[in-house]
């Protein structure tokens, strides 16, 4: 199985190891850049750079490649981006930029990782042999064969030594030291907003509007119920569309799929004909490979959210 190693930054790793129970990173580039050949829950391995010893220190598993802007990028994952606010990212950013940068305006880079491991100093791993000095980004390895192979050992040995949560979950569990199985990962909240951004192609399901600063990330059912960020119970709503979803005013019927806006707008509010010309619309469905909404999350929330 194919796996990418990537020159990371030191202050990023120790920022996001010193953080508890980080469901996801972001390991953002400065740039847009050609995505990471690697299917998804695919493991990527975090390598220092040269300058500081060049070892492997960690991992999590690929989810998705986007770009974004950094305040969208600190909306989706706060923390997880390696910094401790969005003015630290944007200064972070710029270190590895030849150019301005703007928290609004520049697109940088997005590999979107979840289930993260952070070896401690007296287990890290020493690179690979083969390694050249005049990679910038990283470089793509097999767990079958030569130096990737040995390399991978030599990870899920410290790994397991680390007792790190996954430890448990990298491989089989009748094959511990041997290839990895992909698996299917568990998406945090920051994937979760991005990639439903991206599946519906970062326009308004209901409206089409495509101003990304206002377009949020819906739960259909909300995740405290559900405890899982599953793409299928997710829909894109312009953000006032989002909070009259989540109150009840307004739903998604689950046989066609349109839209369905209480009349209690009008008996609570008296108001709400911007909304009643929504009445009836189509929703937008995502386009393959993006699971479309879930017939059984809609029929929850017509049932049991929606003010009829």
């Amino acid at each position: 199985m194919r796996y990418w190693v990537a020159n990371t930054d030191l202050k990023w790793f120790s920022f996001l190891a010193a953080q508890p129970l980080l469901e996801e990173v972001n390991f953002w580039q400065p740039n847009k850049v050609r995505p990471v050949t690697l299917p998804v829950g695919g493991p990527w391995l975090f390598k220092l750079h040269v300058r500081n010893g060049g070892w492997v220190v960690g991992g999590a598993y690929f989810a998705h490649y986007t770009t974004l802007t950094p305040r969208l990028a600190w909306r989706a994952f706060e923390r997880a981006n390696g910094t401790s606010t969005l003015e630290t990212l944007v200064q972070r950013i710029a270190k590895y930029s030849e150019r301005p940068i703007d928290a609004d305006n520049t697109v940088i880079g997005s590999s979107v990782l979840v289930e993260p491991f952070f070896l401690p100093r007296d287990l890290w791993v020493a690179p690979p042999t083969d390694w050249s000095t005049n990679l910038t980004r990283g470089k793509s390895y097999d767990t079958e064969s030569g130096e990737g192979a040995d390399l991978w050992a030599r990870v899920m040995s410290a790994l397991h030594l680390s007792k790190a949560p996954a430890a448990t979950g990298i491989s089989e569990p009748s094959a511990p030291y041997g290839s990895p199985t992909l698996i299917q990962r568990r998406l945090g909240q920051g994937a979760f907003r991005v990639m439903v951004t991206d599946a519906y192609e970062r326009r308004c399901v209901v409206t089409g509007e495509r101003t990304l600063p206002v377009l949020e990330a819906a739960h259909i059912k909300p995740y405290n119920l559900v405890h899982t960020h599953e793409l299928s119970n997710g829909i894109l709503l312009r953000s006032d569309l989002h909070t009259l979803f989540d109150l009840g005013y307004l739903t998604v019927t689950p046989d066609d799929l349109r839209v369905r806006v209480s009349r209690r707008i009008h008996d609570e509010f008296a108001n709400g004909r911007d909304y009643y010309a929504l009445d009836g619309r189509e929703v937008r469905l995502p386009q393959a490979p993006y699971p479309s909404p879930s017939r059984e999350m809609l029929d929850w929330h017509a049932q049991s959210v929606f003010r009829s």
